[in-house]
């Protein structure tokens, strides 16, 4: 993904005013349209912003400028920062606003019927929820049981998709390397040979009530003559 000014337009005011770059350059730099940097220039676009100085922002040098400014199709580079922080990780559950907590329970069902392969502790992670919440809803003995209605969490702003992916695809690479580590566990199906029923053998009385017909017909022509 491309780097751009954090305030395009303001940057764009300033590089018009003070710069002899030409609008494509300004607006390649900028991530802007060349149109609407010839509105910007024209003062139909951005009226009244205040231009910013990239460079006091540390986000363009003068050495850029200049080479843009001698070069009409030099592209100008966005200095990177000298030094990176890391983002810091978050421990413990997620924060969840007060006005969308109401819609845990309906999320954690969601999550509990369509990826059971989901540890209660990923789901109480993912939604800053508890354990206790989340069992009290698998069996159904949450207070408000009969009322809950899955949901999406995602789509009730409790969790983006990108973290729901990343935990659905960890379970999903956690349950599959233990079902290869263990492939006898678990309940199987038995051979067809093993389930079909045999075939019960014939009873004295079943025996007795067959007639050999040609017996019969033999009998019949004896007496007959």
């Amino acid at each position: 993904m491309a780097d751009y000014p954090l305030m395009p337009i303001a940057t764009a005011v300033w590089l018009i005013d003070n710069t002899s770059l030409t609008f494509d350059q300004v607006a390649d730099f900028c991530g802007l349209h060349p149109l609407q940097v010839r509105g910007v220039a024209d003062g139909d676009v951005g009226g009244g912003v205040r231009g910013i100085d990239p460079i006091t922002t540390h986000q363009l040098t003068r050495d850029e400028i200049e080479k843009g400014q001698q070069d009409p199709d030099y592209k100008l580079k966005i200095s990177q920062p000298k030094t990176i922080v890391a983002e810091r990780t978050r421990k413990g559950p997620r924060y969840t606003p007060v006005s969308k907590r109401q819609n845990r329970p309906d999320a954690i069902a969601w999550v509990v019927r369509n990826h059971p392969e989901i540890a209660d502790a990923q789901i109480a992670k993912l939604l800053g929820t508890t354990k206790t919440t989340i069992q009290s809803v698998r069996d159904r003995s949450h207070w408000n049981s009969a009322n809950l209605q899955p949901q999406d969490p995602v789509g009730l702003g409790l969790c983006s998709q990108i973290d729901l992916d990343t935990i659905v695809r960890k379970a999903a690479a956690k349950r599959a390397k233990l079902e290869a580590a263990n492939p006898d566990a678990g309940p199987s199906l038995k051979p067809v040979a093993e389930t079909v029923a045999p075939e019960p053998a014939p009873t004295t009385e079943e025996t007795a009530d067959k007639v050999d017909l040609s017996k019969v017909f033999a009998d019949t022509g004896e007496s007959d003559s």
